[in-house]
């Protein structure tokens, strides 16, 4: 179970399991009032990003295969990768320390990994979600972004990058596209991306 989701539930004023489906999902749409679009458009990235709603930070904690695979610029031998393995610290200072933000030669790469349920990174964007959202705890306390504000986090990026706008236009294969590079950078899973924005939809409408 989820215990971001459990919280998510308690706020939104749903049955308090662990468990997403189409109460909570009408639950979140009604607490954050939006349209039955930008709803299933919130729901299906996040809910992808999140591995269902049950992953709140990111896990830095990868073999040599992964960080070839997922960082193949960075990455590109097995000598390169080696003294990262297993070491998510060592490796956010690698790949984060010195940008969005993050001050080289301090701890910021691994303070503002990813967490919420669309991965909030960086120490700028959690200062901007700190001073829009007036939070200034997140900035001491980030894991408050995994914990209380995993949700409002997600929500702060679309309103932030205008994925709503997009979402406007409808629930279709075009606007998941769109949304989907926005928030990946690329169409990584879009096809569950996709599987789980019509699913809310459904359940929305």
């Amino acid at each position: 179970m989820s215990e971001a989701l459990r919280r998510l539930q308690e706020k939104v004023f749903t049955k308090v399991d662990g468990e997403y489906g189409p109460s909570t999902a009408r639950a979140i749409q009604k607490h954050y009032d939006l349209s039955p679009e930008r709803a299933a458009h919130l729901l299906g990235q996040a809910g992808h990003e999140s591995g269902g709603f049950r992953l709140t930070r990111e896990n830095l904690n990868y073999s040599v295969e992964a960080m070839m695979r997922v960082w193949p610029k960075r990455f590109p031998t097995r000598e390169a990768a080696e003294p990262y393995e297993r070491k998510p610290a060592a490796l956010a200072e690698k790949v984060y320390s010195g940008r969005m933000g993050n001050r080289p030669g301090t701890s910021d790469a691994w303070l503002y990994c990813g967490r919420g349920f669309i991965q909030l990174t960086g120490h700028d964007n959690y200062r901007a979600f700190a001073s829009d959202m007036r939070l200034p705890d997140v900035m001491t306390d980030p894991d408050l972004v995994a914990e209380e504000y995993a949700m409002e986090s997600a929500i702060w990026f679309f309103e932030k990058n205008r994925l709503f706008d997009i979402a406007d236009d409808g629930v279709n294969t075009d606007a998941v596209r769109k949304i989907t590079k926005r928030v990946n950078g690329g169409y990584h899973g879009l096809e569950d991306r996709l599987e789980r924005t019509l699913q809310a939809y459904k359940w929305l409408t």
